[in-house]
């Protein structure tokens, strides 16, 4: 693949270029008011797939936002690689903890990237990776070097469960069969240490409402006598967890997949520095589940997380009053065997229980999705690892990723597709935080990598 390689070297500043174009828009599907921007996102990604050499380049609607599709078919009888990915993003909230415009990318040398990394909303997550794979086939294609076939499906609704593609999949199956899919939404270990995620954790998302007075009411009218539901949520949460670290649901635990020691023991050789791991979050020290060690907690074990809590005055000043209502979004992570739908129903059925009578309890359930496992000798897997193994100078690991990505398992059950987890991003990047930031040697590195794995799979 010299070929390709020396396209890759040669097209670098207008590689990045064509990536801030697309970081320059903010599509955040989470919040209405951006929804003509992440219309415009999806026309700018059909755009460059278009030049890219892609084929059959559609802007397909769903129930929610769009989906891109294109392909390029070069041989039937050869395989077929769908690529996914997602070009919306997660609000820039807090703007003002950015040290940089979140929407305005610039390059800055950091301590980890000397080199420069790319400071952006998005740039980790997902546009600076899909957009690798999108500059890989360009790449292949224009130099004839393409192996197989390639399908490209990029998606504007995955930071918000991606539920329109419950009914876009299964209505396409036939547009979007293939051999197996490859993801770049993922971390390696570090930029001396390639890694591929071999498990996603599923997640249960939540909101939460508790109602006391009919108003909100003066705190020293009334403050010991009305119900205060700021108080009440807050004790409520609490109890949530035991002094062990460990969900107190009943029935949370139920169906957790438990790794076997020897299993364990293999996590447990994956380079870890727990000294400089709590000096990149600014951490005194760590917490969680008694009984496992910091990587085990955030890949292998459910957790419940507080994501938000409001209710009552927040404005500058003092405004002394008891709130009405308090709200919370609460998050769930979960691990193989765990159910999305039976967590859900199990918390709504038990919050409100930890409530006193005074309150009334509301549980809203948002979205979720199940967790994943890919075989360490999976033909994908394998190719993966010989890619990354090559470019990178040293033999890849299987990790296991905290995050969740739902359309994974879904692609299973309706394509009967594997995916290949192979992201190149790090956990310093601080995806859905204030400065976001992607290195130049991940993206360079990603899109230097991706046509070996094209070769190796259909080699293999």
């Amino acid at each position: 693949m010299n070929e390709t390689q020396k396209f890759i070297n040669d097209n670098k500043d207008r590689f990045l270029n064509e990536l801030f174009e697309l970081l320059r828009i903010p599509s955040v599907s989470a919040d209405p008011a951006f929804n003509q921007d992440v219309l415009n996102t999806a026309d700018k990604v059909a755009e460059f797939l278009k030049e890219a050499g892609a084929d059959n380049v559609e802007v397909c609607e769903t129930s929610g936002y769009p989906v891109v599709y294109g392909e390029k078919i070069i041989d039937p009888s050869k395989p077929t690689i769908l690529v996914y990915g997602h070009y919306d993003v997660q609000p820039a909230d807090p703007i003002e903890l950015w040290e940089s415009a979140p929407f305005e990318p610039i390059v800055k040398k950091t301590e980890i990237h000397p080199e420069g990394a790319i400071f952006a909303r998005g740039s980790a997550d997902d546009k600076g990776q899909f957009f690798m794979q999108v500059k890989a086939f360009e790449a292949m294609n224009k130099t004839g070097e393409l192996p197989c076939n390639i399908k490209f499906m990029i998606e504007g609704e995955e930071e918000v469960g991606s539920s329109s593609l419950s009914e876009f999949v299964p209505a396409n199956k036939e547009k979007l069969k293939n051999d197996i899919i490859v993801i770049s939404d993922t971390e390696i270990i570090s930029k001396d240490q390639p890694s591929i995620s071999v498990g996603l954790r599923g997640l249960s998302y939540v909101e939460v409402e508790v109602h006391g007075a009919n108003m909100d009411m003066h705190s020293g009218v009334y403050g010991g006598a009305v119900p205060n539901p700021l108080n009440v949520l807050s004790a409520m949460i609490a109890k949530l967890h035991d002094e062990d670290g460990r969900i107190t649901i009943p029935g949370f635990y139920d169906d957790v997949l438990e790794l076997s020691a020897e299993e364990r023991a293999e996590m447990a050789k994956i380079p870890f520095d727990l000294e400089e791991y709590k000096k990149s979050v600014g951490i005194a020290d760590i917490q969680g589940e008694k009984g496992y060690t910091t990587i085990e907690r955030t890949s292998i074990r459910p957790t419940l997380d507080v994501n938000g809590m409001w209710g009552g005055y927040i404005g500058a000043g003092a405004k002394t009053v008891i709130a009405a209502s308090a709200f919370a979004k609460i998050s769930m992570r979960l691990v193989p065997n765990q159910d999305p739908d039976k967590i859900t129903k199990l918390f709504t059925d038990y919050f409100p229980t930890l409530a006193p009578s005074s309150v009334r309890v509301v549980v809203k359930p948002h979205h979720g999705g199940h967790s994943y496992l890919l075989p360490t000798d999976d033909k994908g897997y394998l190719a993966a690892k010989k890619a990354m193994t090559q470019t990178f100078g040293k033999e890849a690991l299987p990790t296991r990723s905290g995050g969740s990505i739902p359309i994974v398992a879904l692609f299973e059950k309706e394509l009967g597709s594997k995916s290949v987890l192979m992201g190149f991003g790090l956990n310093s990047d601080v995806i859905h935080s204030p400065n976001e930031n992607y290195g130049l040697f991940n993206f360079y590195k990603g899109i230097e990598t991706i046509p070996y794995f094209f070769k190796y799979y259909t080699e293999g």
